[in-house]
C-alpha cells in the first residue's frame, strides 16, 4: 500500500484532470497556486492515513460546498492501494458528496450573502450566475447532472441550487445518479485493470464524461423542440 501511495504522490500538480477541478482558481496567481498546491498534498497524504476511509468521506462531503480539491484524488490512490475495497470505497465517496451537496444547498438557501456568494466569488462564477439565474429551475436537474458528473465545480450548482430554490427532491435525484456514475465508474475501471488505467483517469476520463453529457443533453434539448 505504501509504495502505491508514494507513488501517487509523485503526480506532477499541473496534471490536467487537477487543473480541470480546480478551474479558473489555480491560475489566479502564484499565491494561490502554492495554497492549492499545500491542499493538494495534504490531501493526497490523507491516503496512507490508518482512518483514510473516514477522511475520504470528509473530502468529498467538504468539496461538495467549498472546498476545491476533489475526492478523486484521494479516491484513485486508495483503491489502487486496495483494489478489493473498490465499491466500498465509492459508495462511500458518493454518500459523503452527496450529503455535501445538501449542505452546499443549504448554504445556498440560507447563508447565501454570508457564505455562499463569498465562494461564488472565490471561484469566478458570481457574475455568470446573474446572466442564467432565470433560466435555472428550468434546466436545474441538468446543471447539477453535469456537474456531478463532469470536472465542473460540483459546489457552484449546489449553491446556486439553494439560492434559486431548485425543488430539493429532484436535486438529490440528480445528486445521487451524477455522484454514483462518476465514482462508481472510477472504481470499475481501476478494480478491472488496475494502476495502468489510472493515466486515462486523471487526464482523460473528465474529457469523456463532457463528451457524453454534451451528447445526452443536446439530445433531450432536440427532442423536446422537434417532437
Amino acid at each position: 500500500m505504501s509504495e502505491s501511495i508514494a507513488a501517487t504522490g509523485q503526480m506532477e500538480l499541473h496534471h490536467i484532470a487537477f487543473l480541470q477541478f480546480t478551474g479558473r482558481f489555480a491560475a489566479q496567481n502564484q499565491r494561490s497556486q502554492l495554497v492549492l498546491r499545500k491542499l493538494y498534498d495534504w490531501t493526497l497524504s490523507l491516503a496512507s492515513h490508518r482512518h483514510a476511509a473516514v477522511a475520504l468521506f470528509l473530502i468529498a462531503f467538504i468539496e461538495s460546498s467549498f472546498f476545491p480539491i476533489p475526492p478523486d484524488i484521494l479516491l484513485i490512490p486508495m483503491i489502487l492501494a486496495a483494489r478489493s475495497k473498490a465499491w466500498r470505497y465509492a459508495a462511500i465517496c458518493m454518500i459523503g458528496s452527496v450529503l455535501g451537496g445538501m449542505a452546499g444547498y443549504a448554504i445556498g438557501h440560507f447563508l447565501f450573502d454570508s457564505i455562499g456568494q463569498p465562494v461564488l466569488n472565490f471561484y469566478g462564477y458570481s457574475a455568470k450566475f446573474d446572466q442564467f439565474r432565470d433560466y435555472y429551475n428550468e434546466w436545474g436537474a441538468w446543471a447539477v447532472f453535469i456537474a456531478g458528473v463532469t470536472p465542473f465545480p460540483y459546489k457552484v450548482i449546489t449553491i446556486l441550487s439553494g439560492v434559486t430554490s431548485l425543488d430539493p427532491v429532484i436535486f438529490s435525484i440528480a445528486s445521487i445518479l451524477a455522484r454514483g456514475i462518476r465514482f462508481f465508474l472510477i472504481a470499475a475501471l481501476i478494480w478491472k485493470f488496475g494502476p495502468p488505467i489510472r493515466n486515462f483517469i486523471e487526464k482523460q476520463l473528465g474529457l469523456v464524461f463532457s463528451i457524453f453529457i454534451i451528447g445526452l443533453v443536446g439530445g433531450f434539448v432536440a427532442i423536446k423542440y422537434l417532437i
